[in-house]
């Protein structure tokens, strides 16, 4: 989740790549994978999309056990809001979504009004 991300983790990106354009999505989800490169597009293994990744900078070094870094993914599953606005999402937002405009390279990002999206109430 991201509020299990730590800036420490995360202190080597270079660089965020986007696949799709994601002014116009409220949130994408984040986690930490253990990928075997540095840089590149990695392989997904995740129901719905794959939406962007992170780069790490020649100074990040590899586990000692496994040989893999630990990259940020973005992603989204299919009954998120941006394919089905009025499920399960249509208020509220997944525990490791963030909002997208909130993200940088080595920065984790936040959750904020648009990807939170408060329940709408209606006037009486």
């Amino acid at each position: 989740m991201s509020s299990l991300i730590s800036d420490d983790e995360i202190h080597h990106e270079v660089d965020l790549v986007w696949l799709e354009d994601v002014t116009e999505l409220d949130y994408v989800r984040q986690s930490l994978d253990r990928l075997p490169t540095r840089r590149g597009k990695p392989a997904y293994h995740r129901d719905g999309r794959l939406v962007g990744y992170a780069q790490l900078g020649p100074q990040a070094k590899p586990s000692r056990s496994s040989g893999t870094f630990r990259r940020r993914v973005f992603w989204l599953l299919p009954h998120d809001r941006d394919t089905a606005p009025n499920g399960l999402y249509a208020c509220g937002a997944p525990a490791e979504a963030v909002d997208p405009a909130t993200l940088a390279a080595g920065s984790r990002g936040r959750k904020t009004q648009r990807s939170e999206r408060p329940a709408q109430t209606e006037d009486a």
